[in-house]
């Protein structure tokens, strides 16, 4: 069994080495590490120019695996994305050719610019773990990690992810802008920083591998459960919510929570995991109702107020 002390101290190693190059963005890497660990996908909402590319290119060094970018447009199509049986005259066959989704980290890059038939094509991917093409099932490298990126602010000329299409993300996280000092520090090094990612791999893909079994063994007590369906069960009430999290979510919540823990170096989840947690793992699993709208509150404002309105078990 790998010591939780192991994890932290490599998650620690893995962060520094990512901040040598994007500066000022700790907090997202490490839930990037959360999703990684718990076998899950990222959904990155935030304007372009932030470093989201860059610091996906970085994770894939940090770990060794194989790196792939999408960029989604609107005439984007399924084989595109999956590939395609390509007639081989020389063999007189059809042989697959392989789409960009064969990599174990994949950057899905505007997800909402192309059409809702292209985005199934990869949603569908991530939930089951492989692909067909042409009757031919074909499953994924593992790890499979998939970051997908979409601008908040411009929305022309896109499609906008249904509900039942953003559960497959086990969290929603923005970047940010830097702070003033952060974006100092961005420009003294910009002319002085490599151009293309080149980072010492951290941990083997085996490793990552057996972390990712590691997980399942964190201690979670019934406290800690009934907490986080206490929390599941509040939004499927509250008056601003119209529509509630799900059994999958629930369950989401407790995967990333016993993966926070043993980044943290502890192998049991603690009530301050999944209060953390919340708002990455649920705010794009529910939806404020048009009160809530009115009252100009969204779905990160209402949940902490549900937090807040939770009572928190005492773990002795």
């Amino acid at each position: 069994m790998i010591q939780a002390q192991f994890v932290q101290r490599k998650a620690e190693e893995i962060i520094n080495s990512i901040e040598t190059i994007l500066v000022g963005k700790r907090d997202v890497v490490m839930l990037s590490l959360v999703a990684l660990l718990s076998k899950g996908h990222v959904l990155l909402e935030d304007v372009p120019g932030v470093g989201k590319t860059k610091m996906m290119k970085a994770l894939a060094a940090s770990i060794g695996a194989d790196f792939k970018r999408i960029q989604f447009t609107p005439d984007l199509l399924p084989s595109d994305v999956l590939g395609a049986s390509i007639y081989n005259q020389r063999e007189n066959e059809f042989e697959y050719r392989q789409g960009p989704i064969m990599a174990q980290f994949v950057l899905a890059d505007e997800i909402n610019r192309t059409s809702p038939k292209t985005q199934s094509a990869l949603l569908e991917a991530m939930e089951e773990g492989f692909i067909t093409v042409d009757g031919v099932t074909r499953p994924l490298p593992e790890p499979f990690f998939v970051m997908a990126t979409q601008n908040p602010v411009d929305f022309e000329g896109t499609y906008r992810l249904p509900e039942a299409q953003l559960d497959r993300f086990l969290l929603k996280i923005k970047m940010g802008y830097p702070t003033p000092e952060q974006e100092m520090n961005i420009l003294k090094t910009s002319l002085t920083s490599r151009a293309s990612v080149d980072l010492p791999s951290i941990i083997t893909m085996d490793e990552l591998k057996e972390l990712q079994k590691e997980v399942q063994f964190v201690h979670a007590s019934d406290l800690v459960k009934r907490y986080i369906v206490s929390i599941v069960n509040k939004t499927r009430n509250h008056p601003l919510i119209q529509l509630g999290v799900s059994p999958r979510g629930s369950i989401a919540l407790l995967k990333a929570a016993q993966a926070f823990a043993l980044l943290q170096g502890r192998d049991y989840v603690i009530p301050d995991d999944v209060q953390l947690l919340v708002p990455s793992i649920l705010s794009h699993r529910i939806t404020v109702n048009a009160q809530g709208s009115f009252e100009r509150k969204d779905a990160a404002d209402v949940l902490q107020e549900l937090l807040h309105e939770t009572s928190v078990p005492v773990i002795g």
